[in-house]
């Protein structure tokens, strides 16, 4: 019993002692690993996929994709600066760079490393469309998703390893076992995945704005990555880590108008065609 109120004690402590603020939202999020620490090796890992992929560069799409990412960047800035927040992109060390691939993919690792596969750019149609993507991405690193989502499966394991501690009856224990990964994952995790996405569309929908990319045009992405998923059967969204691509359009479409109100605020009445 001891050693149960312990670990509990434990995992109480991090919660409280290891908490960021996200500057988009105002609200606490989970912070175990700090990003003094989870940059590096990000940037690390960045690097070394780079050696092993094809980098496309001098191309117009190359060139572009930097473009955009600059814009969005700067769109970033110039939001966190107005709402109090000047240096909160002082360890962020932006990069973008073009893969030959064709996954239709992008990403951004935490601190600022952007990829965008060429097999997403016929999807992503224009450069419009590149910013409703990049601002997508880079939202997920300005709001820290990584650094929750790596301290969601820390408690996550935290709260099995207690679990096993506190069950004496061997069959207890491994009911447990059986139900707490499934339970943890449909109800905690998978829910906690799909918050960051629709948080980090709003977001992304605000930066391509202030950018000076048309965010009504974010919705009319996602229509064509639902139509370039194809005819198979998508799984219930409760069982992704992604929202539906219908409740993905409907939410960005809603969204649009609010974008394009927060664009205003930055000076930005006409957006690029």
């Amino acid at each position: 019993m001891k050693l149960k109120q312990t670990i509990i004690l434990f995992g109480a402590a991090l919660l409280v002692v290891s908490c960021a603020t996200n500057p988009f939202t105002g609200k606490k999020t989970m912070a175990l690993v700090p990003n003094s620490q989870l940059f590096p090796t990000a940037f690390a890992q960045y690097d070394q996929f780079l050696t092993e992929n094809k980098v496309v560069t001098g191309t117009k799409d190359a060139q572009m994709i930097t473009r955009v990412g600059q814009r969005i960047a700067t769109a970033a800035e110039r939001w966190l600066t107005a709402n109090g927040h000047h240096s909160y992109l002082n360890d962020y060390k932006w990069e973008y760079n073009l893969v030959d691939d064709e996954t239709v993919n992008a990403w951004c690792m935490p601190g600022g490393k952007i990829v965008f596969y060429t097999g997403i750019l016929p999807v992503a149609k224009s450069e419009t469309g590149v910013a409703a993507i990049m601002g997508h991405e880079v939202a997920h690193a300005l709001a820290n998703h990584g650094q929750q989502r790596m301290s969601a499966g820390m408690l996550q394991q935290v709260g099995a390893v207690a679990g096993n501690i506190a069950l004496n009856d061997p069959r207890a224990r491994d009911a447990f076992n059986q139900y707490y990964g499934v339970g943890s994952q449909l109800g905690v995790m998978l829910p906690f995945s799909r918050s960051h996405e629709t948080e980090a569309d709003k977001i992304g929908l605000y930066l391509m704005a202030i950018a000076g990319y048309n965010p009504t045009e974010a919705a009319e992405l996602w229509k064509r990555m639902k139509a370039n998923s194809g005819s198979g059967q998508a799984p219930p969204e409760i069982l992704s880590t992604h929202p539906s691509n219908d409740s993905r359009i409907a939410n960005l479409t809603a969204l649009a108008p609010a974008a394009v109100a927060e664009a205003q605020k930055f000076g930005v009445s006409k957006f690029r065609e």
